[in-house]
């Protein structure tokens, strides 16, 4: 296989103003839902045209229809010219069309080359040609400029680095029309760059891509138009350099970026938590508080220790020495169990694997933190366990078709609302937060941020982890930078540049 053949010709080649991909009056309804409504839109050769919009809006029903997973309910689709039905995945794969989905699917249980190469194997006399397909692959990576290995098990990576394989078997599939649904969600900061490279190398060959992100600064790094939908609508579509964040996040959302970090001045009441040089597996020597009413957050880049001290701090890892002092008094925190009787409640990074049953329904979920109170004798009272549900269900306004619909239904902010709602149900006082906007659109983001200024106004704190600086920035009311496992620097809010903070994190 030819490790890029991704394009008719290998010059650099700019976006064309002729279509590759039309889409006219397209319609997607489901039962008791009208996803996506009479769009109509165009896609040019060779650009990188960016999809934005709310959870909810149609961005992944977009995706599903124009990679032949559902079918659609009416409108017509134009490919080069003529109308396709586009109603298999096979059908858009033989036209070149292909996607890189948030969550990789992909085998875990086969090798990075396996993977690469999976439908296209190499076979001689019926045998796989494993070594072969090794070489070939690890080719292929190099010249894309990824330094992984071919030859390990996919599950030996990280998932940002299988978002990575993911990408370059969809560039060598000759492909011609390219999706990333929230790419960089999981990559680091070496990994996203990387990423970026590729796809503007892809673009030079003629590639259209289409980038679907909520990370407006990445929108307006990579592309040359943008496109808004809202309540499966398409509300327009703009040349990049003719628009900016404001415009698109009034276009989303219809308020503007003013009102999306929203931050109550609220009096900081008595210490919850005091951690006194802690250290463990990934960190340490980190000292910090939090009081009542405070957002405390935690910057640096992925694997600086962050992750691993807050989950310590929540008992899933023992801690080997410090102390940690709760509202007073020293206590030890063993397990899990005993963090979320002194009432620390954390939110994970992967809320899909470790926040969530997916297979369980919202209301279940919600409730599973409180169900010892809601038991009578060896009996769930059903009005209680409806009660609880409901009102978290509406006070954070999960769209939900009911508290039965199971959680991996549920976009992924509403899923993330889920996370929040079951430990507002037990009652915490200190919520950790985790990355809570990974792949959560900014109309979402602006409800959460509300929800953390109700937290606060109760009487609780919050430790806010996030890799995306602005959050931290704009929110906490200091932060701890974090290196290598080390608390690098403190700050109050907003005492230092974005420079600064950034250089601190990366050591530089």
């Amino acid at each position: 296989m030819n490790a890029l053949n991704v394009a008719e010709a290998a010059g650099g080649i700019a976006p064309s103003s002729v279509p590759i991909l039309e889409l006219r009056k397209l319609d997607k309804r489901f039962t008791g839902t009208h996803a996506l409504k009479s769009v109509d839109l165009s896609f040019r050769r060779g650009e990188i045209h960016a999809i934005v919009g709310e959870n909810g809006a149609g961005k992944s029903t977009l995706i599903k229809l124009l990679t032949g997973v559902h079918p659609r309910t009416s409108g017509e689709l134009v490919w080069l010219g003529a109308t396709v039905p586009l109603s298999t995945p096979h059908e858009a794969i033989a036209l070149g069309i292909n996607a890189v989905h948030q969550e990789v699917v992909l085998c875990p249980h086969l090798t990075v080359a396996a993977n690469m190469f999976l439908g296209d194997e190499e076979v001689r006399y019926g045998l796989l040609k494993n070594r072969q397909m090794v070489a070939d692959a690890q080719k292929v990576l190099d010249e894309l400029g990824f330094n992984l290995p071919a030859g390990v098990l996919l599950s030996d990576l990280t998932i940002g680095q299988q978002q990575l394989i993911a990408t370059a078997r969809a560039a060598t599939r000759g492909t011609k029309f390219l999706i990333f649904d929230e790419p960089t969600a999981y990559l680091t900061r070496q990994e996203a760059a990387q990423l970026f490279a590729l796809i503007r190398r892809l673009k030079a060959e003629g590639v259209t891509i289409v980038y679907i992100s909520h990370r407006m600064e990445e929108v307006f790094e990579l592309a040359d138009r943008v496109s808004v939908l809202r309540d499966g609508q398409l509300v327009g579509t703009r040349d990049i350099d003719a628009t900016d964040e404001n415009e698109l996040i009034a276009m989303m959302i219809n308020r503007s970026i003013e009102q999306v970090y929203h931050k109550d001045t609220i009096p900081l009441g008595a210490t919850l938590i005091e951690a006194k040089n802690l250290s463990g597996e990934g960190f340490e020597d980190i000292s910090l508080s939090v009081r009542a009413g405070e957002i405390v957050g935690l910057y640096g880049l992925i694997g600086a220790g962050r992750s691993e001290f807050v989950t310590s701090l929540f008992g899933r890892h023992p801690i080997k020495s410090g102390e940690v002092v709760w509202e007073g008094r020293p206590v030890r925190i063993r397990n899990e169990r005993d963090a979320i009787n002194l009432g620390i409640a954390l939110a994970p990074e992967s809320r899909r694997d470790q926040g969530l049953c997916l297979n369980l329904g919202v209301g279940h979920n919600i409730n599973l933190p409180v169900y010892d109170r809601l038991t009578k004798g060896v009996t769930i009272s059903a009005r209680m366990e409806k009660e609880h549900a409901d009102r978290q269900i509406q006070d954070l306004r999960i769209k939900t078709q009911s508290r039965n619909a199971l959680a991996l239904s549920l976009s992924g902010g509403n899923q993330q609302k889920i996370v929040i709602g079951k430990w507002l149900n037990h009652g915490a006082k200190l919520f950790i937060f985790d990355e809570p906007t990974v792949g959560v659109d900014v109309g979402t983001k602006a409800e959460i941020y509300r929800l953390f200024s109700a937290l606060l106004a109760k009487g609780a704190g919050i430790i806010l982890i996030s890799s995306y600086l602005p959050e931290v920035y704009e929110l906490a009311d200091q932060f701890h930078v974090f290196r290598a496992g080390r608390q690098v620097a403190t700050h109050g809010f907003k005492a230092v540049s974005h420079e600064q903070i950034l250089s601190e994190a990366i050591g530089v």
